[in-house]
């Protein structure tokens, strides 16, 4: 008859051993064992537990604690419980002794698919049943309601969850014996609570299982227990954590640094806008003054270096799916997701299907933001805008200009390595796996020139050197969706710097208006005869800013100026802070999960930060920001 649990290499005295001398040590544990790993981020004052029914393997249930810092998975074979329960003893005897209590949550599916009966309509409900061995919960109240109230807060399918405590002598799984005797529990104050859960994230009827919803029940399991713990450890032990999400998981299994490294792989073996851009604009131009304004030109694209189908199948062999972490899975999953839509796009470029590609990667114009493009064209007519104009600064000047602030930020922090690179087949200035690309033929207003280096480099060149000092290569190369953020701040540091001229406005405008007629099938022509003829542009403005926008096919991304900074100034208004999204290049959505990975020590603060934030008036400028000023008070301030 088997008596010890299997290990991969230690006999299980030596692995019982090992394990308290490095706890006693705070050091991490991960050891594999039969069925199952117990994985001790650090000393915590918890430990999440989940066990396999006798009758075999349940891959799906134990994927629901595999995120925490503190876990135990292992076989339910009554064969090793003798064994298991002398690990677990261990384990609490050790932290309890350090923390002066200690928190065992064990989990386990329900037998039938819900504890109440679903509403009419719905297919699943998030069920939860809360077990604990003292009918009045006693010490422990206050920990077992906030583990109600977070449970309630979760949703699958629009589905709200339903939560039972139930009081039990042993709150253990069926058929299952007690991890922890009754007296051993009170002897080190071990507070031992079972939690019993609906398998909605499975069928009872037929073999399948539904990883989508899988994923949505870990995710918010998760934040109830990092809740609870947090709860826990503020009123029952010495540990006074700052905030719960300081209670995430800090160390990283190889699948995260694997799958980090083949998404940015992914990400740099194709540019996206450099295919999405035509290389002949200069020239086309010219044609289309020729034959005055009335004939499109034929537009010529890069090469596509790469066959999409075989970089598809690339992107989806990344083990993902191995990423124990729900925080950072979900980031992942999602530059996953965006990846795939752009290697679409890129396949029907110059069709009208990479319009429709682009407007699931960007969306359309709302009425909101159509509005306010019209007001600020109402706002800034052709005569208020222009006026006296100064000789433009070319690009050989603007590159002397852009490497002194290059130099500045490398006296912060040497980490910056950024090239300054005048080119003749771009048009227009952009930041390039952290280089600054300036357009040979760039003309520049002496007036936005300073706004220009802190769009380019006090953002984006910022941001990418600012990810690169992150341990993931995603806040590097960027999370899905973060170009929003990235050109609202960018905008935001035009107005910081008093460079946000009207001209400036009329152009961030005139973009929203053409992606507008692009979407109800206006023609390039009309387009631009709209931008001329209705709102005063000049020809040749009026012409790149059709088309940028009707590049490739169609290609709204030039919205995200005006609204990325419409959600900005709304996201300051609501006491959010400009600091945090300097870290990385990341989404407006992702500042929480930030945060979080911050709180846990997974990332770092950022080394760098802009240059006028160091300045007075910047400081001033942004107190105003934060008692609540709009996008059309901005317009009148600046």
């Amino acid at each position: 008859m088997r008596e010890k649990i299997k290990t991969n290499k230690l006999t299980f005295e030596e692995l019982v051993r090992t394990i308290e001398s490095r706890l006693r040590s705070n050091l991490k544990i991960r050891r594999t064992l039969t069925g199952g790993r117990i994985h001790i981020d650090r000393s915590l004052p918890f430990l999440c537990v989940f066990r396999h029914p006798q009758a075999g393997c349940d891959d799906h249930t134990r994927h629901l604690v595999m995120g925490e810092a503190s876990y135990l998975i292992a076989s339910g074979d009554a064969d090793y419980h003798r064994s298991l329960s002398m690990l677990l003893l261990t384990v609490v005897k050790t932290l309890s002794a350090k923390f002066g209590a200690f928190l065992l949550l064990e989990i386990w599916p329900a037998d039938r698919i819900s504890p109440v009966k679903p509403p009419s309509g719905k297919a699943v409900l998030p069920s939860f049943r809360i077990m604990t061995r003292d009918r009045r919960y006693g010490a422990l109240s206050s920990t077992l309601l906030k583990l109600e109230e977070t449970l309630k807060q979760i949703r699958v399918l629009k589905a709200k969850s339903q939560i039972e405590i139930n009081y039990r002598k042993d709150p253990t799984p069926p058929k299952l014996k007690p991890l922890l005797s009754a007296a051993d529990a009170k002897r080190f104050r071990c507070y031992v609570v079972g939690l019993e859960i609906a398998p909605i994230y499975r069928s009872t009827e037929r073999d399948e299982h539904y990883p989508l919803v899988l994923q949505t029940l870990h995710h918010g399991l998760s934040r109830a227990f990092k809740q609870t713990f947090y709860e826990f450890a503020s009123t029952q032990t010495s540990q006074k954590p700052g905030h719960y999400q300081t209670l995430g998981r800090r160390a990283m299994v190889k699948a995260v640094w694997e799958a980090d490294r083949r998404l940015a792989e992914v990400n740099h073996a194709f540019d996206f806008l450099l295919l999405a851009t035509p290389v002949n604009t200069d020239v086309a131009w010219n044609y289309f003054r020729r034959k005055h304004f009335d004939r499109v030109p034929i537009f010529y694209y890069r090469p596509i270096p790469l066959d999409p189908v075989l970089i598809k199948r690339r992107l989806f062999d990344i083990p993902i799916t191995r990423i124990e972490d729900p925080t950072l899975s979900h980031l992942f999953r999602e530059k996953q997701h965006e990846l795939d839509q752009k290697l679409t796009m890129l396949t029907y470029r110059s069709t009208r299907n990479f319009l429709y590609g682009s407007l699931q990667l960007y969306g359309g114009v709302d009425d909101k933001l159509y509005d306010t493009a019209r007001k600020i064209l109402k706002r800034f007519t052709r005569e208020r805008a222009s006026g006296g104009r100064p000789k433009p600064v070319n690009a050989e000047i603007f590159a002397r200009r852009a490497r002194q602030e290059i130099e500045f930020l490398r006296g912060i922090n040497e980490i910056v390595r950024a090239e300054v690179r005048i080119r003749e087949d771009i048009v227009g200035n952009f930041v390039l796996h952290g280089d600054l690309l300036v357009g040979l033929r760039s003309q520049i207003p002496p007036d936005r020139v300073e706004a220009l280096i802190q769009h380019e480099i006090g953002t984006h060149l910022l941001t990418y050197y600012n990810g690169k000092a992150q341990p993931f290569l995603q806040l590097q190369t960027g999370l899905a969706g973060y170009e929003g953020l990235q050109e609202g701040l960018a905008v935001l540091a035009e107005y910081l710097v008093g460079g946000l001229s009207p001209s400036r406005w009329r152009v961030l405008a005139a973009r929203i208006l053409a992606i507008k007629d692009l979407i109800d099938g206006c023609s390039f022509i009309e387009a631009f005869q709209r931008l001329v003829d209705q709102h005063g542009f000049d020809a040749r403005m009026a012409f790149n800013i059709v088309v940028r926008v009707y590049r490739g096919g169609g290609l709204t991304k030039d919205l995200i100026y005006l609204q990325g900074l419409t959600e900005l100034l709304t996201y300051l208004k609501t006491g959010g802070e400009l600091e945090p999204l300097f870290v990385g290049k990341i989404a407006l959505s992702h500042v929480g999960i930030i945060q979080e990975l911050l709180a846990r020590k997974v990332l770092k603060p950022p080394p760098l930060m802009p240059r006028y934030m160091h300045k007075r008036d910047t400081l001033r400028k942004l107190e105003q920001l934060k008692r609540g000023i709009d996008i059309h008070e901005l317009m009148e301030k600046e």
